[in-house]
């Protein structure tokens, strides 16, 4: 009798196992389950595409020029007094700005002038290429056009001085052009007494009011 069900019993736990009954009575220990990674989240930035700051706060500020120069003009640009290729561009803005220094005695005249222009940022690379050609068409007989090593202001930098070959007065032109976000800005020095090392400085500075 006991025998019997000995083997009964070993038969119906063959049955058991065959069929998984036996894994759900006596389940396996618990195995650890994956972990999953989460995916990274983008961490927000300030800096965007386009400028956020009105343009008349992107011009250079008596504060920012050397003692000895004094604020001829400021004002915004109108959208009247711009070229056709500026409206074909898509020109939305601008601002320009003229300081000066003089010394009567010497004879020294020195002017600096800023040019702020927005454009839509599909533009940019168009809108420098073209101020570039435009720039190095003037060179003839008697203009001289020398591209200058220039720091990048940007996403794109062009730095030149232009001479006069002819001109009596010796007066030198250094002028620095920059395009940065949806800005194109054209900072430009001329007069008797010129420093390309601080329009250069001027340039960056006005290169960090684009925000």
């Amino acid at each position: 009798m006991h025998a019997g069900s000995g083997i009964l019993c070993a038969i119906i736990a063959a049955v058991l196992v065959s069929s998984g009954c036996l894994s759900a009575i006596f389940p396996n220990p618990a195995l650890p389950i994956p972990t999953q990674t989460p995916a990274p989240v983008p961490v927000p930035t300030t800096e965007g595409p386009v400028t956020t700051v009105p343009v008349s706060q992107m011009a250079l500020q008596p504060s920012d020029m050397p003692s000895d120069y004094i604020l001829k003009d400021r004002s915004d640009l109108t959208y009247l007094e711009m070229s056709q290729m500026s409206h074909y561009l898509g020109w939305r803005a601008g601002y320009t700005v003229t300081y000066y220094r003089m010394n009567q005695e010497k004879y020294d005249l020195t002017e600096l002038r800023q040019v702020i222009d927005l454009y839509p940022l599909a533009n940019m690379n168009k809108v420098f290429d073209i101020e570039k050609e435009d720039i190095t068409s003037r060179e003839n007989t008697t203009t001289q056009i020398y591209e200058l090593p220039c720091p990048n202001m940007g996403e794109q930098t062009f730095a030149y001085r232009e001479a006069d070959t002819q001109s009596p007065l010796s007066i030198t032109t250094y002028s620095i052009v920059f395009t940065n976000k949806d800005v194109y800005e054209e900072l430009t020095m001329s007069g008797t007494t010129t420093d390309f090392e601080m329009l250069k400085e001027l340039a960056q500075a006005a290169a960090d009011k684009i925000q």
